[in-house]
């Protein structure tokens, strides 16, 4: 008798666990750094020429809203500690730039372009001396 009501206590505990994990856990749906309808589309290494990496810069687009966007993090001993972090987006042509940048503890950006039917340039800074361009990507 002793080792069934062990087995339904266990039982019960293990469903509970369960049901608060599942509760606890985030939605489909969940908004991403740009807002919902937002999906990456590509995510790129910020490198000093040596090649130790210092940061990353992720790029989404909405088909919804028709626009792109841009963060850049921190990585290593640049990430979750202030540090200098830039983002600029911009339509390939040059148009439209939106750039952000400062003395950020986790991310620049977002930062939105509207580009439909054109490429895009995107370009990262982390630290202060350390940047990645990229011109012409993620044409719509």
């Amino acid at each position: 008798m002793r080792t069934r009501k062990l087995a339904t206590l266990l039982t019960g505990a293990a469903l509970a666990a369960t049901t608060t994990l599942v509760a606890g856990a985030a939605p489909a749906s969940a908004t991403g750094p740009c807002g919902s309808s937002y999906t990456r589309v590509g995510v790129y290494a910020v490198k000093r020429g040596d090649g130790t990496r210092t940061g990353t810069l992720e790029v989404y687009y909405s088909s919804t809203t028709r626009k792109n966007c841009a963060l850049t993090y921190g990585y290593g001993a640049y990430a979750n500690t202030p540090s200098w972090k830039s983002v600029v987006i911009s339509r390939g042509d040059g148009t439209g730039s939106d750039p952000d940048s400062g003395r950020y503890t986790y991310h620049a950006g977002p930062v939105y372009v509207s580009a439909p039917g054109q490429c895009i340039d995107v370009e990262a800074t982390v630290p202060d001396w350390v940047t990645l361009k990229l011109n012409n990507v993620h044409c719509n």
